[in-house]
C-alpha cells in the first residue's frame, strides 16, 4: 500500500466529515487508506463515521490522549509506505497527494513534507514552514522582529523566509496539521513525543529528523485549506499548555540556564496571552447579499430560507469561475460553493486568489446538509445547517 492518512479527531464532527470527503477524492487513483482516531469525542463524530464511511477504519479511544499519543495509536495500524498526518479541520485537493507522493520519490533522504496552507479566508499560514526555534529564533519571533526585518537574514528565521511561499525547497520545522513522511522514519524516530500533549510535538519531530540527517521540505504545489481556529480554543488551558510544550521542547533539546529559562518562560506567556486574546470570537455582522455557485436551483432555495436572505443563483462553467468570482472583490458579501459541482481543488483556488476582507467564504460538501467555513483563523468556524 502506499499512502495511510492518519486523521486524530476530537470534537469536530462537520470539518471531520468534509476533511474524510476531501481525502476520499484525493486518494480514489492511489491504494491508500484513510484511518481516524477519534479521542473521545462528545460530539456526533464517531456516529457520524459509522453512519457516512463504514468502510474508513475508525478507533474510538476512551479517553483522550492527546495529539502525539493519538497519532502514534494510528499509525501503528497503518499499511502504507507513506503516512499523512493530518488536521481533521482541513481540505485537501484531489491531486494533494499524488503530486506529494511523486515528489517523495524523487528524493534521497527524505524527511518530513509539508504543503502550503491557507485559512479559511484565503490567507497563507507562515507556520507552512519554519526554522528551527533556538532561543535567538524565539526571540525574533515573540517580539515580532521577523516582520520587521522580512529580508535580513539574522530575523526571518522563524517562518523560514528564505524561501517564497510559491518555492519549494528544505525547511527545518513543518506544522502538524500536514506532515508527509515514510511510515520507516516515523517508526525509526518512535512517532511523536507522547510526554508532550500538544503545540510542540510537530516541531520535536521536524527536528528529530534532522537529526537523523534527513531533508525536511516545503512543497508549494498543492494547496491545502486548514480552517486554523478550529483545532483548539485559544483559552486559558491554551496559554498554560504551549508555555508547556515550549519549555518541553527547549529542556529536551538545548542546554538550561537560568537566563534562558526566564526568557523563555516570560516570552512564552506573553506570546501566548496574545494567541489567545486575539482568538477570542468576535461577533460579525452577516454578509448583505450571498452568491451560491451550483447547478441545483431547489438547493438555492433553500439556502434562501435557511439564510433568510436573498441568494443568488449563479452557473459558470467550473473553469471560469475563479475569474468570474473577481467582480465580487470589495462587496460585503458570502460565497457558497456547491462541491457537487465545484471540485475541493477549484473551491481552495477561489477562496484564495479571492481573499478579500469582505468576502466570506463556505463549502456545501456533496451530500451534506450543512455549510462550513470559517472567517478568520482565530475564531472557531461556522456551520450552518440547511433544512
Amino acid at each position: 500500500m502506499q499512502l495511510s492518512v492518519i486523521i486524530l479527531n476530537y470534537n469536530v464532527r462537520y470539518f471531520l466529515e468534509q476533511c474524510v470527503l476531501s481525502v476520499q477524492e484525493a486518494i480514489a487513483t492511489i491504494d491508500a487508506e484513510i484511518i481516524v482516531i477519534d479521542n473521545n469525542s462528545s460530539d456526533e463524530s464517531v456516529s457520524m463515521m459509522k453512519q457516512k464511511f463504514p468502510d474508513v477504519k475508525l478507533i474510538e479511544n476512551k479517553e483522550n490522549f492527546g495529539f502525539p499519543k493519538g497519532n502514534n495509536i494510528g499509525v501503528h495500524q497503518a499499511k502504507g509506505k507513506y503516512i499523512c498526518i493530518l488536521n481533521p479541520d482541513t481540505v485537501v485537493a484531489e491531486d494533494t497527494f499524488t503530486k506529494i507522493l511523486a515528489f517523495a520519490e524523487r528524493q534521497n533522504n527524505l524527511g518530513i513534507i509539508g504543503c502550503k496552507l491557507i485559512d479559511g479566508t484565503g490567507e497563507f499560514l507562515p507556520e507552512s514552514k519554519r526554522g528551527i526555534p533556538t532561543p535567538w529564533v524565539a526571540f525574533t519571533k515573540i517580539f515580532g522582529l521577523y516582520k520587521i526585518f522580512p529580508q535580513t537574514k539574522l530575523f526571518n528565521e522563524y517562518y523560514a523566509q528564505h524561501l517564497n511561499e510559491n518555492e519549494t525547497g528544505k525547511v527545518a520545522i513543518l506544522v502538524g496539521a500536514f506532515m508527509f513522511l515514510e511510515k520507516e522514519l516515523y517508526e525509526d524516530l518512535k512517532g511523536f513525543d507522547e510526554d508532550c500533549f500538544m503545540y510542540a510535538d510537530d516541531i520535536d519531530l521536524s527536528y528529530r529528523a534532522l537529526q537523523k540527517q534527513k531533508s525536511n521540505f516545503y512543497f508549494h504545489e498543492t494547496t491545502v485549506l486548514h480552517y486554523k481556529g478550529e483545532s483548539t480554543v485559544k483559552d486559558e488551558k491554551y496559554m498554560k499548555r504551549f508555555q508547556e510544550a515550549m519549555n518541553f521542547f527547549y529542556q529536551k533539546h538545548f542546554k538550561k540556564s537560568l537566563f534562558f529559562t526566564f526568557f523563555i518562560q516570560m516570552g512564552t506567556w506573553f506570546f501566548s496571552f496574545v494567541k489567545m486574546f486575539q482568538g477570542k470570537v468576535k461577533i460579525k455582522p452577516s454578509p448583505e447579499s450571498y452568491v451560491f455557485y451550483s447547478l441545483n436551483e431547489d438547493l438555492s432555495e433553500k439556502l434562501a430560507l435557511t439564510l433568510k436572505n436573498k441568494v443568488s443563483f449563479l452557473e459558470i462553467p467550473e473553469e471560469k469561475m475563479v475569474n468570474s468570482c473577481l467582480i465580487f472583490k470589495g462587496k460585503k458579501m458570502e460565497i457558497i460553493l456547491d462541491n457537487q459541482y465545484v471540485s475541493f481543488k477549484k473551491c481552495i483556488k477561489i477562496i484564495e486568489t479571492l481573499k478579500d476582507k469582505s468576502i466570506t467564504f463556505k463549502i456545501l460538501p456533496k451530500k451534506a446538509n450543512f455549510i462550513i467555513g470559517s472567517n478568520s483563523r482565530n475564531d472557531r468556524g461556522q456551520i450552518v445547517k440547511i433544512e
